[in-house]
C-alpha cells in the first residue's frame, strides 16, 4: 500500500532535511489540494505530520488539519508533537483515524500502552526512527534525533507486543529525505521477527525501483513524501508496481 505523506508548517506543504528544521523546502501546493490529488490517485490511507505541534503542542495546526481528517474515501493518519493523552483525544475528536507517536513512545511506553488499551490498536501508531550502529545496534533518537533514548528497538516493541501494537511507521535515520533507497534488509529483518505488525517503511524512496525492493519485504505500506510532491514518479504508476494494488 502507497501512503503519500506530508509534512506542515503553518499551514504550508513542506519537507525538512533529515528532521532539520533549517533545512526546509516548501511546495506551492495546499494540504487540501494534494490530498484530493492523492485521493484521486488511489490512495487509502494518507499521513500528515504537524512539525509546528512538534515543536509546541501549544502551536497545533487544528485549523488545517481539521479541513484533511475527515475524508470520505481515506484513513488519515496525523502525528507531530504528541506529549500527552489530550493530544490523543483532541486529534481523535478532530477525526483524524490514527495518532501517530513518536518520542513519547519511546520514553514513556506503559503510558502508549495504556492508549492502545483504551483506544484499540487500529488508532495508534507507533513512529520509531531508528539509528544503526556499525555493531547492528538499533536505538531509537527522540525529539527530532536530537536526544539518543538510550532505547534498544528490539527492547521497546517486546513491550509494546504484549500491548497489542499493529501498526509501526519505521524510518532509517540515515535514509530520510536522501531519495537514495531505503534500507530494504532492515524491513526484510523486522518483517520476519515481527510477522504481527504492520509495517510502514519510511525514508529514502526516489524511485519505483526503490518501491519494487521493498515487495519481497513483507511491509504493509511505503510512505512516500519527498519523492511525490518532487515528481519522482506519480502516486498512480507508484500503486501500480505494488501487488494486490
Amino acid at each position: 500500500m502507497m501512503i503519500p505523506a506530508i509534512d506542515l508548517i503553518n499551514g504550508e506543504v513542506v519537507r525538512l532535511y533529515q528532521g532539520d528544521y533549517a533545512q526546509k523546502t516548501n511546495y506551492q501546493y495546499s494540504p487540501s489540494d494534494r490530498q484530493a490529488a492523492y485521493a484521486n490517485a488511489g490512495a487509502t490511507v494518507m499521513h500528515f505530520v504537524d512539525l509546528d505541534g512538534a515543536k509546541d503542542s501549544t502551536k497545533r495546526q487544528l485549523e488545517t488539519l481539521k479541513t484533511v481528517v475527515n475524508h470520505p474515501t481515506m484513513i488519515i493518519q496525523v502525528g507531530g508533537g504528541i506529549r500527552n493523552e489530550e493530544d490523543v483525544k483532541q486529534l481523535l475528536a478532530l477525526g483524524a483515524n490514527r495518532v501517530v507517536i513518536g518520542s513519547l513512545a519511546i520514553k514513556q511506553p506503559e503510558l502508549v500502552s495504556q492508549w492502545l488499551a483504551t483506544y484499540g490498536s487500529e488508532k495508534i501508531v507507533l513512529a520509531l526512527d531508528i539509528k544503526i550502529d556499525e555493531q547492528g545496534n538499533k536505538t531509537l533518537p527522540t525529539h527530532g534525533w536530537i536526544e539518543d533514548s538510550g532505547v534498544n528497538l528490539e527492547d521497546l516493541l517486546a513491550q509494546y507486543q504484549d500491548a497489542g501494537i499493529k501498526h509501526v511507521l519505521c524510518t532509517d535515520i540515515s535514509k530520510d529525505g536522501t531519495l537514495t533507497g531505503t534500507n530494504v534488509e532492515l524491513y526484510k529483518e523486522l518483517c520476519v521477527k515481527y510477522p504481527d505488525i504492520q509495517w510502514q517503511a519510511s525514508g529514502g524512496i526516489g524511485s519505483l525501483d526503490d518501491i519494487k525492493a521493498l515487495i519481497p519485504t513483507g511491509v504493509a505500506g511505503v510512505i512516500l513524501g519527498r519523492s511525490l510532491l518532487e515528481g519522482k514518479f506519480t502516486l498512480e504508476e507508484a500503486i501500480a508496481c505494488w501487488p494486490n494494488a
